[in-house]
């Protein structure tokens, strides 16, 4: 199901690149297709996978395996209402807060388990859940109170993407990142756990202050990058040669941090009005959650398609996937900055990127099908 979620993930990304173009859709439907239909799936289901590696637990049930599938349904539901102008997003919203509540109430009872002291990222990913939660019912309250909607959805926007994908992302990237160079971070954990109050609070202040009160959202994005420069100052010592080649997971990976620092600070601008919320969207997109995706699934993907020991197919697939990450990477967080303060430009950037690693990732499904049938 992995594999299918990242395919999922990058058609979901060229679409809404594309779509802009060729139909006159609103903005919120090509940002949810990236988001809801590509993203969500894609989050639920890694971790779905790496739960139970945090907590050294056994294998979820088939309940909680299909719930990617099921936030698949609520992502596309809400496309759907934004290109046919309907009010379908309530219903989807609803199905989205069900999911998300059912997989929160299957990871607490691992993550209070003091016999197993499962890791510190698990606590991330409740964070991010519960964020995710308040942006889902900020949907339902804009019905209830609809002269307060252009702020809930602001607050919904950030919540969402600072909070859960924000939250998700940079909890894995610390445990990523040194599996990809192949040397530990023996600060990770700790670091983990001083740093996710200043991140959860600066997303709820940043969002909150989106909403209803502008001087919040800076104060917000601050405490968010305590614990982005600590991370990037460990890793620049740890990994400096790593981080700086062209090709690879891990600058594709240290290119989305930068990207999410980037979109940070845009975020304050939007909501201080300076930027516009369409091309804070785009940046967000482009400079973080592109080369994100990309950098994760050269180093994961190998994985979940053949579980078990790692071969020299494993390191071929990888080898094949990333590279030119770093470059990729670089076009991706440019084209992203580009957008976002308005230069359309910034496209042409991005789309080479996403193009070259979609024919890298096409290649590579044609050869592991072809492998597999001579098998």
């Amino acid at each position: 199901m992995l594999v299918a979620l990242v395919l999922m993930a990058a058609a979901s990304f060229a679409a809404a690149a594309i779509l802009p173009w060729a139909l006159p859709l609103l903005p919120s439907a090509h940002i949810h297709l990236a988001l809801a239909v590509g993203v969500m799936p894609l989050i639920f289901g890694a971790m779905v996978h790496f739960v139970p590696v945090l907590t050294r637990s056994t294998s979820p049930h088939t309940g909680i395996k299909i719930i990617p599938l099921m936030a698949s349904v609520a992502g596309v539901l809400a496309v759907l209402s934004f290109a046919a102008a309907n009010q379908l997003y309530y219903f989807a919203a609803l199905l989205a807060l069900t999911i998300a509540a059912t997989f929160f109430g299957w990871i607490i009872p691992r993550a209070s388990t003091p016999l197993t002291k499962p890791h510190p990222c698990l606590h991330w990913y409740l964070a991010a859940i519960f964020c995710l939660m308040l942006a889902l019912t900020a949907v339902a309250a804009m019905f209830i109170w609809p002269e307060q909607r252009p702020a809930l959805k602001r607050l919904h926007l950030h919540l969402n993407t600072l909070g859960f994908i924000g939250l998700t992302a940079i909890a894995t990237l610390q445990v990523l990142l040194p599996t990809v160079v192949g040397r530990p971070d023996p600060l990770a954990a700790p670091r983990l756990r001083q740093s996710l109050k200043w991140a959860l609070g600066g997303t709820l202040l940043t969002a909150i202050g989106a909403a209803w009160f502008h001087p919040l959202s800076w104060l917000g994005a601050l405490l968010w990058m305590i614990p982005l420069l600590r991370l990037g100052k460990t890793w620049l010592t740890l990994y400096p040669a790593e981080i700086r080649r062209l090709s690879g997971a891990a600058p594709s990976l240290a290119a989305a941090l930068a990207g999410f620092a980037a979109a940070l600070i845009f975020g304050a601008l939007h909501a201080t009005g300076i930027l516009k919320t369409t091309d804070t969207a785009h940046a967000f997109i482009l400079a973080f959650l592109f080369p994100l995706v990309t950098g994760a699934a050269s180093q994961l993907l190998p994985v979940w398609a053949r579980p078990g020991p790692q071969t020299a197919w494993h390191t071929q697939v990888r080898q094949r996937l990333g590279f030119a990450g770093g470059l990729r990477g670089t076009l991706f967080v440019g084209g992203g900055l580009l957008l976002g303060v308005g230069w359309r430009g910034g496209w042409v950037l991005a789309m080479a990127a996403l193009a070259t690693f979609l024919l890298q990732l096409t290649y590579t499904a044609i050869t592991m099908l072809n492998r597999d049938s001579a098998d």
